[in-house]
């Protein structure tokens, strides 16, 4: 077994364990990767040049948008042009997502937009 000294900034000569710090490194890249893959869902609205609008959910929002306005994916979507976020919600989980996009595209939501979302 061997003794290993503690770092203490305060206390000059002492320095970091490079293990201790190489473990701390990889530890904090994969709880990245695993806060990452937990990820966050988003319901979204976007509207286009030509005053389409377009409501759904995604876990990448910028990668969702760009995809919108290369035409790709999105058989809806390919009418419109530059195609600009105009309402944003953030959830946990996918099925509470799902739910209120599925809400906002009712009667009911679509009224809640007009009375709450600026430009719908």
């Amino acid at each position: 077994m061997v003794a290993r000294r503690a770092h203490n900034p305060k206390v000059s000569g002492s320095s970091p364990d490079p293990a201790t710090t190489k473990s701390s490194i990889i530890y904090l890249i994969g709880l990245f990767f695993i806060l990452k893959s937990m990820g966050k869902y988003f319901v979204y609205i976007i509207k286009s040049k030509e005053g389409f609008r377009y409501t759904g959910f995604t876990e990448d929002l910028e990668k969702r948008i760009k995809e919108h306005n290369n035409k790709e994916l999105s058989f809806w979507t390919k009418r419109g042009t530059f195609w600009k976020l105009i309402y944003i919600e953030e959830y946990e989980n996918k099925t509470e997502a799902l739910k209120r996009e599925k809400w906002l595209k009712s009667g009911v939501g679509r009224d809640f937009l007009k009375k709450n979302v600026r430009g719908y």
